[in-house]
C-alpha cells in the first residue's frame, strides 16, 4: 500500500520533493496546494496530482499519510498545525520554522495529536558528510579543536526581488537563516558525534558571538543579513567558525572542516580534499579516490544548482521510519537545533555581546 503524500507550498522546493516521491517505491504524490492557479495547475499537470488552493481543503478532501511542507519558511507553522489536528504526519523543510517558539508550538501540536514531525536537512545524506560524521563517532579526530562550516555564496538582486526570500516576516533572516542553515546543521551533527555536546544529548554548541550585516544588497531588496559571521564554543570546548554570505560575487563552494590533534578531514562541496589522520587506515585511500572532484555547482550562484538525490534519501528515510515504527533521525528537536544556533547568532549580533545557548 503506498503511502499517500501531498504537497503544502508548490515552489522550487517542491519540485525536488515531487521527483523525489516519484523515485520512491511505495510513495506516491497525491496532491499539492498553492494560492496561485496557474502554477498550481502546471505543477498538478506535470506530477499526475491534484491542485488546491488552501492546504486545508486539501487535507480534508484527500487522504493523505505524510504533509510535505514547502511553504515559505515563516509560514511553515500553520500547515504543520493544520495537519496535526488532522492527524497527518509531517516532514518540513529546512528550517523547520523561523524561530525555536514557533517550533516549539508544531512540536506541542504534534504531541498532543500522536502524529510524527520531521525536518529535512538533505546535507545529513549527503555521503561525504555522513564520512566525516562517521569519522567523528569513531574518535578519529582525537578530541575535537575546531569546527567549522563556510557558505561563500552569491545571490543578484532579481532572486530577492518581489519574493519572500531576504524578508523578516517569511525568511526570518537572511544568509544564514535561509542559505547557511544547512551547514550550520551539519557542522554542529558532526561535532556532536566526536563528543562536542558534552554529557548533553541537547545542542552541542554552548556559546556564541556574531556579527552580520548587509554589505551587497540594498535596504529595498534585502530587509535582512546578506553577511554573517560568528564564532562558536562547543559544550566540550570545540572551538567552531560560521561564515555565511550572500553578498561574495560570484559565489564559491561551501565548506565545512573539523579537525583535533589525531586528524583533519575538509570538505569542498562534495569533495574530500583534506583526510589526513595520525593513525592511517587500511580504507583511507578509498575514501580518498571515492570522494574526489565535486560536480556540482551546489547552489553557490544558481539556488537550482543542486542534485536532489539527497532529497531523496531523506524524504525515504522518514517514510521508512514510518514504516518500521522506529525513531526518525531528523525529529523536531533534532531539526530545531541549528535554528537554536542562528538564532543565538543573530541575537549576539544585535546585542554586540556572547550569548548562551542552554
Amino acid at each position: 500500500m503506498s503511502e499517500r503524500i501531498a504537497i503544502a507550498g508548490i515552489g522550487a522546493v517542491a519540485a525536488m520533493h515531487a521527483e523525489s516521491i516519484a523515485d520512491i517505491d511505495g510513495a506516491e504524490l497525491v496532491a499539492g496546494s498553492c494560492r496561485t492557479e496557474d502554477r498550481g495547475r502546471e505543477f498538478a499537470a506535470e506530477y499526475d496530482c491534484a491542485w488546491y488552493a488552501d492546504t486545508e481543503a486539501m487535507l480534508d478532501a484527500e487522504t493523505v499519510d505524510v504533509l510535505s511542507v514547502c511553504t515559505p519558511s515563516g509560514a511553515h507553522l500553520e500547515p504543520a498545525l493544520a495537519a496535526a489536528d488532522r492527524g497527518v504526519d509531517v516532514l518540513c523543510e529546512k528550517p523547520l520554522e523561523i524561530t525555536t517558539d514557533r517550533i516549539d508550538e508544531m512540536v506541542a501540536a504534534a504531541d498532543e495529536a500522536g502524529t510524527r514531525l520531521g525536518g529535512i536537512f538533505n546535507q545529513r545524506y549527503n555521503p561525504v558528510v555522513r564520512q566525516l560524521r562517521e569519522a567523528a563517532s569513531e574518535g578519529r579526530f582525537g578530541g575535537l579543536s575546531v569546527a567549522n562550516a563556510y557558505v561563500p555564496w552569491w545571490r543578484d538582486d532579481d532572486y530577492y526581488d518581489g519574493a519572500w526570500q531576504g524578508t523578516e516576516e517569511l525568511d526570518g533572516g537572511g544568509a544564514l537563516m535561509n542559505q547557511s542553515i544547512h551547514g550550520v546543521d551539519a557542522v554542529q551533527w558532526i561535532a556532536s558525534a566526536a563528543g562536542a555536546g558534552g554529557e548533553s544529548d541537547g545542542n552541542p554548541v554552548e556559546e556564541v558571538f556574531a556579527y552580520t550585516a548587509r554589505r551587497a544588497h540594498d535596504d529595498d531588496i534585502v530587509e535582512v543579513e546578506d553577511s554573517a559571521v560568528a564564532v562558536l564554543r562547543y559544550r566540550d570546548g570545540t572551538l567552531g567558525q560560521i561564515l555565511g554570505a550572500t553578498s561574495m560575487y560570484p559565489g564559491s563552494l561551501k565548506r565545512l572542516q573539523v579537525a583535533g590533534r589525531d586528524g583533519t578531514a575538509e570538505v569542498v562541496e562534495d569533495e574530500l580534499v583534506t583526510w589526513r589522520f595520525r593513525e592511517e587506515r587500511d580504507g583511507d585511500e578509498a575514501v580518498r579516490e571515492e570522494f574526489g572532484e565535486t560536480e556540482s555547482g551546489g547552489g553557490a550562484a544558481d539556488p537550482m544548482s543542486i542534485d536532489y538525490a539527497n532529497h531523496r534519501r531523506n524524504i525515504a528515510d522518514f517514510l521508512d521510519a514510518r514504516a518500521s515504527g522506529e525513531p526518525y533521525m531528523l525529529d523536531a528537536n533534532e531539526a530545531r537545533k541549528a535554528v537554536a544556533i542562528i538564532e543565538a547568532i543573530y541575537d549576539s549580533a544585535e546585542r554586540g555581546e556572547p550569548v548562551r545557548i542552554e
